[in-house]
């Protein structure tokens, strides 16, 4: 009876190896041809034969099992590593939430101990992965700086400790490595500005992906009528025509799959810089962007990759390029006779003679503005503009009633002399 408790207890792969075993006991067959069975060594089925033959079924399993384990976590360790989640990393991943502990608490634990642990204590819950779509594959481009994929990616960043704020990032297409700032909203201004930090910190690339965000390409055509002397020109956005300018061809995807490599890296920066700010208690967009120069090197050192060839093709800027002036609004209006114009509902007063007929305003990213015809700049003022015209008093006539009389009025009574019969 003992016997076939102890056989209960063994796993399938036991209790095969219990039953041959079994048979050489019984002299059925030999230990050699038990080795070839069992695909085990001579030596390791006559220790095997010898051990069943003392202590039965039991001598089939492995001597620890039901022992305490050479480095199993003290449940005090255990508790404590708990309770550190509960207080501070509540909304932390495993992954995230082991390095942050061993970060800061100065406690190491693996992400999938911990893993175990919360799934166990129903903190976490496992992902669940959705059937997805099939998709063709692109490779990686080869080089650094060959292709750039660029996006903003709008979240509360700063959770209920600030604004919102949207991340322009640049991700580089061959290494996965990662630059960003933080700005109020995405527009033309943050693009350039991202782009200019971009360039500073990397250089130029060969080429921009990225999506058809109006920022970036014009979606609307307008009516061109025929005698227009430029209807054979491409439209392009104030981004597009200083990409061109600076000689970066610029890629619009289809679809956010398409550009997929910076939408999972916007993702892993929403679970984890998120958190990251949280316990610096950042709380403005400068924070946030003074938090980013010391941050993003460490990322990148976590997350990128090597790319296949060693050359870097970013495209270093020219001392002679005007940058900030490339990366600027350019706005084309009309000068009057009176050398004004109006830009944005302001007007403006050029205090120099000449004979332009047409000038070009430049937002520059600072803030500041300039007029310019060609390549003088033409000093101005702010000016106020024309009082509006006050619109004429119109007089309301007064309507007047036509009186009509009754059916039963004396004046329908009477009757004329051949007259019709009145009704």
């Amino acid at each position: 009876m003992g016997q076939r408790e102890d056989m209960i207890m063994l796993r399938p792969e036991e209790l095969k190896r219990f039953q041959i075993i079994g048979k050489v006991l019984d002299k059925s067959i030999n230990q050699q041809e038990a080795a070839e069975l069992l695909g085990i060594s001579d030596r390791q089925i006559r220790r095997i034969v010898k051990r069943v033959g003392k202590e039965g079924a039991q001598g089939i399993g492995h001597r620890s099992r039901g022992q305490r384990g050479r480095h199993r976590i003290a449940n005090g360790v255990r508790a404590v590593i708990l309770n550190l989640y509960r207080e501070r990393y509540s909304d932390f991943g495993p992954l995230l939430a082991s390095e942050k502990i061993f970060e800061l608490d100065k406690i190491k634990i693996h992400d999938e101990t911990l893993r175990l642990w919360l799934i166990a204590e129903g903190l976490w819950k496992p992902n669940q992965r959705s059937k997805l779509k099939s998709r063709s594959w692109r490779p990686r481009k080869e080089r650094f700086g060959q292709m750039v994929q660029m996006d903003g990616s709008h979240h509360v960043w700063l959770e209920d400790r600030g604004p919102k704020l949207v991340l322009m990032g640049f991700i580089d297409d061959a290494s996965g490595n990662f630059d960003g700032k933080f700005f109020d909203y995405e527009g033309t201004k943050p693009a350039m500005g991202g782009l200019k930090a971009y360039s500073k910190q990397y250089g130029l690339p060969q080429q921009i992906y990225l999506d058809k965000h109006s920022t970036y390409r014009v979606n609307e055509r307008k009516d061109r009528r025929a005698n227009w002397h430029f209807r054979d020109q491409e439209e392009v956005t104030q981004f597009g025509r200083a990409c061109k300018q600076l000689g970066i061809e610029l890629i619009f995807a289809n679809s956010p799959q398409a550009k997929g490599r910076i939408e999972r890296i916007f993702r892993t920066l929403q679970n984890r810089l998120v958190k990251e700010m949280r316990l610096k208690g950042i709380k403005t967009c400068e924070e946030a962007n003074r938090f980013l120069v010391e941050y993003l090197p460490k990322f990148n050192a976590r997350f990128a990759v090597k790319p296949l060839y060693p050359e870097d093709l970013h495209r270093q800027v020219h001392p002679s390029v005007r940058l900030d002036e490339i990366l600027s609004v350019q706005t084309e209006h009309v000068l009057r006779n009176d050398r004004t114009l109006i830009h944005e509902r302001k007007f403006y007063q050029v205090l120099v003679k000449t004979r332009a007929k047409r000038v070009v305003v430049f937002e520059y990213l600072n803030g500041r503005m300039a007029i310019k015809y060609g390549e003088d700049r033409l000093s101005y003022k702010p000016i106020q503009g024309p009082l509006p015209k006050l619109e004429p008093e119109v007089r309301k006539i007064k309507q007047v009633r036509h009186y009509g009389a009754p059916k039963n009025s004396l004046w329908r009574q009477f009757k004329i002399a051949g007259s019709f019969k009145s009704n």
